[in-house]
């Protein structure tokens, strides 16, 4: 009996463990690269002054715009949908671009989104403040189709890896249909409850596989 639940631990879970989060919406095996090697955000700083790198993290990344509490509805789709679900995955984190002058705004965003966060841990909630010029000439480099708005501002979050590239939908997928998903609707709690939520699920178990190959026993200890 124990040789069973060994062999089915060691060969069949890791098969149900792929075919799960790599069905759904999104049927690429990998999730596709849109932008390689994207700007590092370490130039700007949070509130309190300390320095934030998408390095070797997963990061879900946004731009705000001037009017954070006008699109608070935003960010509390993508707290309840996205944030909640993984926020205890390690190195993970959502870093949010908003523009210097934001400040009090953001304050009082964080203040509605911790009692809604589970366990009202707000940690993995990250916002750096930066000159408007200035998030516009860094979102250009992101080589995306959407723009900014006129607030400096996008209603879509980016998933970014920990080599710092942008990831989405792109070319063929396994059943042969062309997509292409560069951002995620923060707008639409549907489109991140389904799409989103199925490709962070994918790039998740990527580097919980690729974890797992290069060191089984640091992989028991730890998540992503």
């Amino acid at each position: 009996m124990k040789k069973n639940i060994v062999l089915f631990t060691l060969f069949i879970l890791p098969i149900v463990a792929y075919l799960f989060f790599a069905s759904g919406i999104n049927s690429f095996a990998k999730l596709p690269t849109i932008t390689e090697k994207i700007p590092d955000i370490s130039q700007w700083k949070t509130a309190d002054g300390k320095t934030v790198t998408l390095n070797d993290k997963i990061t879900i990344l946004g731009f705000t715009g001037s009017k954070v509490i006008y699109n608070e509805g935003n960010f509390f789709n993508l707290n309840q949908k996205i944030y909640n679900k993984n926020k205890n995955f390690k190195d993970f984190q959502f870093v949010m671009v908003a523009p210097k002058g934001s400040e009090g705004q953001v304050q009082e965003l964080m203040d509605k989104l911790k009692p809604i966060a589970e366990d009202k841990d707000i940690s993995k909630w990250i916002f750096v403040f930066g000159a408007p010029d200035e998030i516009k000439d860094y979102y250009s480099k992101l080589n995306l189709v959407g723009q900014l708005d006129a607030n400096s501002g996008t209603a879509n979050v980016y998933i970014v890896d920990k080599e710092r590239n942008l990831r989405g939908r792109k070319g063929k997928n396994l059943e042969g249909k062309n997509e292409y998903k560069e951002g995620y609707n923060t707008i639409s709690a549907a489109d991140l409850h389904n799409e989103m939520s199925d490709d962070v699920k994918i790039i998740l178990y990527e580097y919980r596989a690729a974890l797992k190959k290069n060191n089984p026993k640091t992989e028991m200890k730890r998540k992503i």
